[in-house]
């Protein structure tokens, strides 16, 4: 129903497009294989980037004396973290605009969380876990962009999310390139339903923000919008909002058999109990849509947050609650 122009994700670049990390190997994700069609990925590796080689001598995250990260290379004794807060604001800094970051999970440098974090002695068992260098840079610089690793994008939610957010980001990218308010009328609108099943409260924030009563300039207000939009879409969206969403589309098909009905209910029982992801009962939705011309609802994102080809049912079974 809809077409997306490509979102532009900075990824780690030893997921699925070079052998680069510490030992030479490369790192398989079905997920980035399957975006790579859909995504402008913009791989970096920021350890070969600061001069280290591949294969290399393994580097780790330690803690300074003053309680600050720093990335060290034990077998060198070599303390890295000056070339690496360098080169990440250097690259940063020289970035076009993009909506997302997918990083290489647990990794010293581009870890989002959950890497080991090692006392400032030679042979100090880690104590406590937290991020990479150049993930720390990434947060501090694009705290308003969508930032995963490849590890957690195997849990259905979190994918379903991070995918709902950068295409979201990228029609952002384009409505902003215009800059009229007629243009984020229009784009509030398309995704009030979406922004009802992801935060409620957030989605009305937002309507007053659209409205514009105090009559702020055009710039201020899409900005409001754009830091708004980041937040709304933080999280995965609830099952009982977006329950809410499908039971209030229902209502738009008195047309549907009894049947037909019973199914669909049952599918949103099985995403309530956490056995399906949104993307089920929302497909079915999206045949009636076509079925009967529904207008209205076949403007919605909601219906289709991303490309089709990325829709996916797999999940790890882990981390469902994060």
């Amino acid at each position: 129903m809809f077409t997306f122009e490509k979102p532009r994700i900075i990824v780690s670049k030893c997921i699925e497009f070079e052998h680069c990390r510490w030992n030479g190997m490369i790192i398989a994700s079905d997920v980035v294989k399957l975006m790579k069609p859909h995504v402008e990925f913009l791989p970096v590796c920021p350890e070969v980037e600061i001069g280290l080689g591949v294969p290399r001598e393994p580097v780790r995250v330690v803690a300074g004396e003053d309680g600050a990260p720093r990335l060290y290379q034990p077998a060198t004794d070599t303390d890295w973290t000056a070339e690496m807060q360098g080169f990440a604001h250097r690259f940063l800094s020289g970035l076009p605009e993009v909506e997302g970051f997918l990083l290489k999970s647990r990794s010293p440098s581009c870890g989002i969380k959950e890497v080991k974090v090692y006392p400032n002695t030679p042979q100090g068992m880690p104590r406590k876990t937290g991020s990479g260098l150049f993930a720390l840079a990434v947060a501090e610089r694009f705290p308003d962009t969508p930032q995963e690793d490849e590890g957690r994008l195997t849990n259905f939610r979190l994918r379903e999310t991070y995918l709902t957010q950068v295409f979201t980001l990228r029609e952002w990218r384009d409505v902003a390139a215009v800059g009229t308010m007629g243009a984020l009328v229009r784009f509030h609108t398309r995704h009030k339903l979406l922004l009802m099943a992801y935060n409620e409260v957030a989605m009305r924030d937002l309507g007053r923000i659209v409205a514009n009563h105090g009559g702020r300039p055009d710039e201020e207000v899409y900005a409001a919008y754009r830091a708004g939009l980041s937040g709304a879409l933080a999280r995965p969206a609830g099952h009982g909002p977006a329950i809410n969403v499908l039971q209030h589309a229902l209502g738009y098909f008195d047309e549907l058999a009894s049947a037909e009905k019973h199914f669909f209910l049952q599918s949103l029982e099985d995403f309530r109990a956490g056995r399906v992801p949104l993307s089920v009962p929302t497909s079915i939705v999206r045949s009636w849509i076509v079925r009967f011309g529904q207008e209205y609802l076949a403007g919605q994102s909601f219906f289709q947050p991303y490309p089709e080809d990325l829709v996916q049912i797999s999940d790890s079974g882990k981390g469902r609650d994060l």
